[in-house]
């Protein structure tokens, strides 16, 4: 059953703003593999299978470490895993500029992979220590920085890959110390925080706006979550990776230009993100993963067909709507099981790479045999999966 505590702190607001830059380096290094694709498809000759496998390697070690990385620290916090996983993708972005063979980035992202891992459960942990009672605000602060740093990889590669290649990457390096020394500092105050906790002999536990629930409805809500987060991050990766040669296909555009298009698209997907939290503080979580999920669907049953004039507005629209979830729902997930913080996190946004990673595979198999088009209407078709959002239980949140 779903277990609440009724005593808040203040939030930590330099602690909040400050995972959430670190959120931004990191995603941004992990952006730099999608910003490469013109540029292997290019100048190595990489089929879409190939740039597929690619984002499955990241992505999967991502996606299959970060809950048990979360399981591992909700049993025992290890405040310096925080700057050791950026070090990790440090590591992983110096081998990739190295890189001149297919196997090589593949060793490469795996490192990246493994950073990204260790990086989020234990980040959305910090994140949470430091709301106090703006659970929602946090996260939305600590999601926006992630998602902005992975809105950054069409203007990487428009403005930084594509014409300096590798030694465009480099400067990526620069940020990801500032990230390593920034996430040093954090896991100094983290670590201040279990010592007063420890003290004090009161073990923080997350106020859920859940009702009373047995352990068959949360793993039922735990399914229909997880099922939503595949839809949606299947949806999202198409268009963040592949969607920009279905631009240069049907409507004749350059990298550079339909870069900029996926851009507008991730850009308006950060201020969504932003909302999310605030909004599902206010009216629900429930009611605004309903709003983020089943409002995009007719457009991104369209999209496929309508007039370039047309696409800009439609990219708006489904950027904005869809990622205002994001960060709902890894706050549903924490309300469900409040004890188990960095689990869900893990949990939550570990299914989100995992199936950014199968997509990645997938997506890029269907466009070598079917064709760019099918694909992209295929993909579009799958949104219609996301009407299972009305099976969740309802918060008490808003009502």
């Amino acid at each position: 059953m779903t277990t609440t505590i009724e005593k808040q702190s203040n939030p930590v607001y330099p602690i909040m703003f400050a995972i959430g830059v670190c959120h931004l380096i990191n995603d941004t290094m992990q952006a730099v593999i999608p910003a490469m694709f013109p540029l292997l498809e290019r100048d190595l000759g990489l089929t879409f299978t190939q740039l597929g496998m690619i984002s499955f390697v990241l992505n999967i070690f991502a996606s299959l470490l970060q809950p048990a990385v979360g399981f591992m620290t909700d049993k025992k916090p290890f405040p310096y895993a925080l700057p050791l996983g950026m070090v990790s993708s440090f590591i992983g972005l110096s081998l990739l500029i190295l890189s001149g063979e297919y196997w090589m980035i593949l060793v490469s992202v795996i490192f990246l992979g493994i950073g990204s891992a260790v990086f989020h459960p234990e980040g959305s942990r910090v994140s949470f220590m430091a709301a106090g009672n703006k659970r929602g605000l946090a996260q939305s602060i600590y999601q926006v920085g992630g998602n902005s740093g992975q809105a950054l990889a069409p203007l990487l590669s428009a403005f930084l890959i594509l014409p300096f290649g590798m030694h465009g990457v480099a400067v990526v390096l620069i940020f990801t110390s500032i990230g390593i020394f920034l996430l040093t500092k954090i896991s100094l105050w983290y670590k201040r925080q279990l010592e007063a906790e420890k003290r004090s002999n009161i073990k923080k536990m997350l106020i859920s706006s859940l009702p009373p629930l047995t352990k068959k409805q949360v793993g039922m809500a735990l399914i229909v979550l997880l099922l939503l987060i595949f839809a949606r991050s299947f949806y999202v990766t198409n268009m963040t990776s592949f969607y920009v040669f279905y631009l240069i296909e049907q409507y004749g555009m350059n990298v550079e230009r339909g870069q900029l298009f996926i851009f507008i698209f991730m850009a308006f997907g950060v201020v969504g993100t932003f909302f999310g939290g605030p909004l599902s503080d206010r009216f629900g979580r429930k009611n605004i993963i309903l709003l983020s999920v089943v409002t995009p669907i007719p457009f991104c049953l369209a999209l496929p067909f309508v007039p370039l004039p047309v696409v800009l507005i439609f990219l708006i629209i489904i950027g904005m709507l869809i990622m205002i979830s994001f960060t709902v729902t890894v706050v549903y997930a924490q309300e469900l099981v409040p004890s188990k913080i960095g689990t869900m996190a893990g949990l939550t946004i570990g299914v989100a790479f995992g199936m950014g990673a199968i997509g990645s595979v997938v997506i890029g198999m269907v466009m070598d045999e079917m064709g760019i088009r099918f694909t992209m209407m295929a993909v579009s078709i799958l949104t219609l999966l996301l009407l299972i959002a009305f099976l969740l239980p309802r918060d008490r949140v808003g009502d």
